[in-house]
């Protein structure tokens, strides 16, 4: 018998991601030659770990992805979009879009298109503090990390559903900015990236077993809830349901043309500003 071929995956131990490959890391379906190997990890090193080009198959932002095209294509399916909501600016008082600009905000880390989308709603450079994701409501709220002053706080995940425990107001949701911008298109948050020394086969093959298991987790969707929920926190069953809708869906199973149309003006729009070193083409590859 032949040995499996050996697919490293990587992505965030966050609800949506984790429901998306339900299927492939509990063997509910037929992987034929290939073996995956899971290593959750935040969005941040993933973004940095991708430069190394070790990892076959891993989650990647779109903004990384403009640093990564040599390396990665992007999978049709496996998009984080955000259709009118994504990530937010939280603070405890309100700002104005100038004031905002003058203040340092904690962000989840430089690579993630939550911190290209805020550069372009600022259209400017601003002072900030890469923070763990999974801790900025809570530095937010304390007003300081590490002994610098933190006045607001750039959130991803499902802090966009539980900030408001901790008081925080929301400054602006960058997914209703883009939306509205953009005659209606979703902001283009996250992907999943390929290395594309894998050869044609094999890139067509597990593009293909991971729009299986996306459609496997929604086809069942308490199972696959059930095995997400164990990575949200904060999250009961009824939000965690809620978290998985905004982010696993139709745009999941594959981006579409207006997927890909809003991919394409978020790098050119981000090159545009020079915040990207080039202006990229996406390329996406399809199962």
């Amino acid at each position: 018998m032949a040995e499996k071929k050996l697919i490293r995956v990587g992505h965030s131990p966050d609800p949506d991601d984790a429901f998306m490959f339900y299927a492939l890391a509990c063997d509910k379906i037929d992987t034929g030659n290939y073996r995956f190997e899971h290593e959750l990890v935040d969005i941040e090193t993933l973004n940095r770990r991708a430069f190394s080009g070790e990892l076959e198959l891993t989650a990647i932002s779109i903004h990384a992805y403009a640093h990564l095209h040599d390396k990665y294509a992007i999978c049709s399916c496996g998009a984080s979009m955000g259709d009118n909501y994504g990530p937010m600016v939280i603070a405890k008082q309100k700002f104005t879009q100038d004031e905002l600009k003058t203040k340092t905000i904690a962000v989840p880390g430089t690579l993630t298109s939550a911190f290209l989308g805020l550069r372009m709603y600022l259209g400017q450079e601003f002072d900030h503090v890469v923070v763990p994701f999974d801790e900025i409501i809570e530095v937010t709220a304390a007003g300081e990390y590490q002994g610098k002053q933190v006045d607001a706080g750039l959130i991803i995940h499902e802090g966009q559903l539980t900030y408001q425990r901790q008081d925080l107001q929301l400054i602006v949701d960058l997914g209703v900015w883009w939306y509205d911008r953009t005659d209606g298109l979703p902001l283009p948050l996250g992907a999943n990236g390929i290395r594309k020394d894998l050869g044609d086969e094999t890139i067509r093959e597990v593009t293909r077993l991971l729009k299986e298991s996306i459609v496997y987790g929604l086809e069942n969707r308490q199972p696959a809830l059930d095995y997400a929920l164990q990575f949200g926190r904060g999250l009961d069953n009824q939000l965690a349901d809620k978290f998985v809708g905004m982010y696993v869906n139709d745009w999941t199973i594959d981006f579409g043309e207006r997927g890909r149309e809003s991919v394409t003006r978020f790098l050119k729009e981000g090159y545009e500003l020079g915040a990207i070193p080039e202006l990229i083409t996406p390329e996406f590859v399809d199962g």
